[in-house]
């Protein structure tokens, strides 16, 4: 055998080896998050590096973009993912993009006990816990009082007197909202697909005969905000953060819990079935839960947060914004999103799908 073959195939091995180890050490030191704006602001990201050592690469998204995207990959691509409490059960039935969570390497003492209760138990999948919860928020109604002052509930936005001038996004948070004010309770139509697809057809033409009455479908933040800022748009349905924003900026302008109450939703924390690290995904999720970093996090995104004590160092402007848009009647009143079993998205869909092309 020819000394110097070996002697290069062994060259090769251990060239080979190291290449894998390198490969091994880089995603061990990477953490891939797929999460809502401003919820991995860049001073926490930072922070987490110098604790950890671990990069963090973030790719901003929403929930039928994170379900779009780890459906592709069979959960590949991402080693969290940050969708909505009632967005996990069904995906995961339907597609597999998750893997159950190991609670003994969370800290869950750093969780308000009822609301990871709750979230534990509307992610729970064959006993096993698939998310998490950590951002939570409403959406309501954000009014001009001076020029929209009488607008109360969903159905005011399709009221003449603020034609053109009024605005809701195409998607099934609208559907719901109008089942609500229309005294039905479509989460309780969840499991009866003949019910609901009854109930959201009326909504959806209750939204086609609103049409020509909104300035426009909004489908980004940016639009929304402009809208209200120049005065195009008096009245909308619209996250509360949004709102609380727009309140800071000008006083005239408040986010208010509709009378059929505001829409509540949890974003959570969720292994995508595929993720290389989860090492780094619990580290981040203990990370983010301690009340200093959490308190940073809800700052950024204008929201509160599911750490425990976080509440105590959140901006005394927000709280008290809180405070007057949810009086306890509208704290007790909010409906907060149930998981949403396979199929009943596709029901909205083709609903909201109709309401699009209508004239």
């Amino acid at each position: 055998m020819n000394p110097f073959r070996v002697l290069c195939s062994v060259l090769a091995t251990v060239l080979a080896a190291i290449g894998l180890t390198t490969t091994a050490l880089a995603q061990e030191n990477k953490l891939r998050i797929i999460t809502w704006a401003d919820y991995a602001p860049a001073e926490v990201v930072a922070q987490f590096k110098k604790e950890t050592g671990i990069d963090v690469e973030v790719t901003l998204s929403n929930n039928e973009e994170m379900i779009s995207k780890l459906r592709a990959t069979g959960g590949a691509g991402f080693d969290l993912a940050q969708p909505s409490q009632d967005r996990i059960v069904g995906p995961q039935q339907e597609f597999g993009i998750y893997k159950p969570m190991d609670m003994s390497k969370i800290k869950t003492e750093q969780f308000i006990p009822s609301m990871l209760d709750a979230t534990k138990k509307n992610t729970t999948l064959d006993g096993k816990v698939y998310g998490l919860p950590h951002i939570w928020g409403t959406d309501g109604l954000v009014i001009n009082t001076k020029t929209a002052g009488k607008v109360g509930d969903y159905p005011d936005l399709c009221a003449a007197d603020y034609k053109g001038k009024t605005s809701v996004r195409l998607k099934r948070p609208t559907l719901l909202a109008l089942a609500f004010s229309s005294g039905k309770d479509p989460f309780a139509l969840y499991n009866d697909p003949k019910a609901y697809t009854a109930l959201m057809d009326d909504m959806g033409k209750k939204l086609a005969a609103c049409k020509a009455n909104l300035k426009f479908f909004w489908d980004n933040k940016d639009q929304l905000l402009n809208g209200m800022r120049n005065g195009e748009v008096v009245a909308a349905m619209m996250w509360d953060t949004g709102g609380w924003k727009l309140n800071s900026e000008n006083p005239d302008v408040q986010f208010i819990a509709p009378k059929s109450g505001a829409l509540g939703w949890i974003d959570t924390f969720a292994l995508p079935a595929k993720g290389r690290n989860d090492a780094a995904a619990y580290a981040w999720i203990n990370f983010n839960m301690r009340p200093e970093i959490a308190a940073k996090v809800a700052a950024s995104a204008g929201n509160f947060t599911a750490s425990k004590g976080a509440d105590q160092l959140m901006d005394p402007k927000l709280k008290a914004q809180f405070a007057k848009s949810f009086p306890e009647a509208a704290l007790k009143n909010i409906k907060w999103y149930p998981a949403v079993p396979a199929g009943i998205e596709d029901i909205e869909g083709k609903v909201l799908d109709r309401v699009k092309a209508s004239n």
